[in-house]
């Protein structure tokens, strides 16, 4: 039988329709329709200012925000030949890291509600909190910041609110490796997760799957490391494992949790004095830019007129993550709770995902442009 979920379910977090293919309990195979949530972010830019668009930017996902405006600005940065001082460099990486942390707790205690364990999904969500006030404290906001700026960030942050970020720091990981620890050694947590919902090296490869989806599937892959900020300043180097399964994307997240605490300790460690922001004169042209966001790799493909864009496309992880999830991790999951649970695991994001286009059957022709349609 098929079984329909969604749009509009308490498993799922944001409106789409899951069709699972059922023999029993056992999943077969499983289908996503999507088309609830198409807001043409993209086309509304267009003929605007850099200053309106970055705003728009930061609306793409309601959850990871912050770094569709860094990678928004640092396209911008890349038409006019500039780049950002190296102090401001380093204030977005501590943000950046910030904003990962609370989206990998979010995601995590997602997962621990959908198998039921109710402990370590409010444990979780109570230490996402401290990583929401560090950046309310630099930023001055919790999610949409209105941080960056083209050629830098708007501002410049003090001793006192680096030594508050530190201490924040400091509380999560004091309770982080206790929770970990629930989660690695429970019993139940094992029985749900493991072998639960697996997708090989070779499966995450075809279904184009990134960031830690794609890391926990042994691919190792992570834009921070070809990132000139973190290349030139801070050691890194991705985190990734070999299972494949709901256990290990949800290790993947806590591992890389712990290591963005280790990232803003260096950032702040070695944060020169100077501007946070350069003067930059924009120019007509086409540029590219990628960066690691929480969910995996975010694109900015840009197109500007003197000042004003012309025409942007944006490219964000969760696709291809939710396609992965409905032609591998779902298929032969034994049963239907497990499914919502691997489905879960996946941490998909529907509302920075949904994109339209219009394919012509007959021509053989694929437009993006459906505000044109004759």
């Amino acid at each position: 039988m098929i079984l329909p979920i969604g749009p509009i379910h308490p498993g799922l977090k944001e409106p789409l329709r899951l069709k699972l293919h059922t023999q029993g309990e056992k999943v077969l195979k499983a289908e996503i329709d999507y088309g609830y949530v198409h807001r043409g972010i993209e086309k509304i830019m267009e003929g605007k200012t850099w200053q309106k668009c970055i705003y728009l930017a930061e609306r793409v996902c309601g959850i990871c925000s912050y770094e569709h405006t860094q990678t928004f600005a640092e396209t911008i940065e890349k038409i006019s030949d500039v780049r950002a001082p190296v102090r401001a460099q380093l204030l977005r990486v501590i943000t950046n890291e910030l904003d990962r942390i609370q989206s990998h707790f979010l995601a995590n205690s997602t997962y621990f509600k959908a198998i039921e364990h109710e402990t370590l999904f409010m444990y979780v969500l109570s230490l996402r909190e401290h990583a929401m006030d560090a950046i309310e404290l630099l930023t001055g906001n919790r999610v949409n910041m209105g941080w960056n700026v083209v050629g830098g960030v708007r501002m410049d942050a003090k001793n006192i609110h680096l030594d508050a970020i530190l201490e924040k720091i400091s509380l999560i990981e004091k309770d982080l490796d206790r929770y970990t620890e629930i989660f690695s050694e429970g019993p139940l947590v094992g029985l749900r997760s493991k072998d639960v919902g697996k997708m090989t090296r070779e499966e995450a490869l075809k279904g184009r799957a990134v960031g830690p989806i794609g890391r926990a599937s042994g691919l190792k892959h992570d834009l921070r490391e070809q990132h000139h900020t973190y290349r030139d300043y801070l050691d890194f180097d991705p985190i990734w494992r070999k299972e494949g399964d709901n256990y290990a994307r949800t290790m993947n997240r806590f591992d890389e949790v712990a290591q963005s605490i280790d990232l803003i300790r260096q950032a702040i460690d070695v944060l020169p004095d100077g501007d946070i922001r350069t003067k930059v004169d924009i120019g007509s042209g086409y540029a590219e830019w990628r960066n690691e966001a929480p969910r995996g790799e975010v694109a900015y493909m840009i197109e500007t007129n003197g000042n004003l864009i012309k025409h942007i496309s944006i490219r964000t992880p969760s696709i291809m993550n939710i396609d992965s999830c409905a032609k591998f991790m779902l298929k032969d999951v034994a049963t239907v709770s497990d499914a919502v649970a691997t489905y879960a695991s996946a941490d998909p994001c529907i509302a920075c995902a949904e994109r339209v286009a219009i394919i012509d059957v007959d021509k053989g022709e694929t437009s993006k442009d459906i505000y044109n349609l004759k």
